[in-house]
């Protein structure tokens, strides 16, 4: 489609406005198809602020639902943007679908994505005709000799490259996608995290070759030490080293000087941050299924009615609960579908939960949890008392989830303000 929208109201491409226009990051896609040594996968923790954590992964409609409750509070948002918390392209089906939901709800916002550029290639003119108008890549080397240092391994479908051979894949994937992004158009911003010791010799190579792109502004990053990664122990660049390095890259490319490192559920103007305060805006949002006043009841898998412990996979039955004003009350038990019809046994099971807005389970596999939220069915994986989760879905009310490593997310940590390292 083509697009009218003011570019010039990105707050990250356009410092003018960081004052006044917002951002608001959709956590959408909590899979990464690379590892890179500096990348912790512990992000759901609170109390830090850098890229890859979010305190909750939404749905694409769930999304759609938390927008709507950001812009009544904060109108000034003019950009929405998808930055993981793990890559969106390693979760295209939730990418997508979450980018033609907001075009289609909010004709006038800005579309964002930050991306390592791996698997953006095959979408780029789908993203175009939707009106993304802005897309980040990181590119943290141009030389895979020293790219080999920064990534533990890629993967390519089922495919996982290492070493050599992964820096030259993800590199061949990063420049042909920008390519491809500024034929159609497309604003490109590339980030080059600077890792002491590993590329900081380096990085005004990669603008030089990002300017022959034509790529249009440049963000150099510096390392976020985490703890339990393969540079847990490199230091953060000073910032008189970030000032002469982002001076010689400006000889190739304008320099983003602004950036505060956002959380992948970051919201609000970037000098005046609200993404703590819609923590629990966000987190209520994830347990909801919109539109559900017409599914008045919720699914549990259990064994003896108590607990909520049965993997989707294995309960014989469901049990089949509502919340009659008077509290929680079990209406009926239903029988699952049999086993051994592959994913059409997932959709009898959405046809037999067609009045459920939430499935309760232990775990369960990523083809029926995407086959039951396309159905509208929200499967939430927890571990305790029924009671808990039913609260939880009816109420908003906080429970301490257990998620599994598919859906992205793990044991919420104390807070060390530094890294998930307690």
């Amino acid at each position: 489609m083509e697009t009218t929208l003011d570019t010039k109201r990105h707050p990250c491409f356009n410092v003018a406005v960081k004052g006044e226009c917002g951002r608001v990051h959709l956590p959408v896609a909590p899979k990464c198809n690379i590892l890179c040594n500096y990348c912790s996968r512990k992000f759901d923790c609170v109390n830090e602020s850098r890229p890859g954590v979010t305190s909750a992964v939404l749905t694409p409609r769930q999304a759609v639902d938390y927008m709507e409750k950001v812009l009544a509070k904060e109108p000034r948002i003019t950009v929405a943007g998808i930055a993981g918390p793990g890559d969106p392209f390693a979760n295209p089906r939730e990418t997508m679908e979450t980018i033609r939901l907001v075009r289609e709800k909010f004709p006038q916002m800005l579309l964002c994505l930050a991306t390592n550029g791996l698997g953006i290639l095959p979408y780029v003119k789908e993203l175009a005709d939707l009106g993304v108008t802005h897309v980040t890549i990181t590119v943290n080397a141009v030389d895979p000799e020293i790219g080999k240092k920064i990534y533990s391994w890629v993967r390519d479908g089922k495919v996982v490259f290492r070493g050599l051979a992964a820096a030259e894949l993800l590199l061949q994937r990063q420049l042909d996608a920008i390519v491809a992004l500024k034929s159609l158009g497309i604003t490109v911003k590339v980030n080059t995290i600077v890792i002491p010791g590993v590329n900081d010799g380096h990085v005004a190579d990669v603008a030089r070759a990002m300017a022959v792109l034509k790529v249009d502004m440049c963000n150099c990053m510096p390392v976020y030490p985490n703890a339990d990664t393969p540079f847990a122990e490199v230091p953060e660049p000073a910032p008189a080293l970030m000032a002469e390095l982002r001076q010689e890259a400006e000889k190739f490319l304008p320099q983003m000087r602004h950036c505060t490192r956002c959380r992948a559920d970051a919201v609000g103007l970037l000098d005046a941050d609200r993404t703590e305060e819609f923590q629990s805006c966000l987190s209520a949002c994830s347990r909801r299924v919109p539109g559900a006043p017409d599914k008045p009841y919720v699914a549990v898998a259990t064994k003896e009615g108590m607990l909520v412990n049965l993997h989707l996979g294995e309960a014989l039955s469901f049990q089949i609960w509502e919340n009659n004003g008077q509290g929680f009350h079990m209406v009926e038990e239903r029988p699952a579908p049999e086993a051994g019809s592959g994913s059409q046994r997932w959709w009898d099971l959405a046809e037999t939960l067609k009045d459920c807005r939430a499935v309760l389970v232990s775990a369960l596999g990523e083809t029926p949890k995407a086959i039951l939220e396309e159905c509208g069915i929200q499967p939430l994986v927890i571990s305790g008392f029924i009671d808990l989760g039913l609260r939880a879905v009816y109420l908003g009310e906080s429970v301490e989830f257990m998620k599994s490593r598919s859906q992205g997310l793990a044991k919420a940590c104390p807070g060390s303000g530094r890294g998930c390292d307690a």
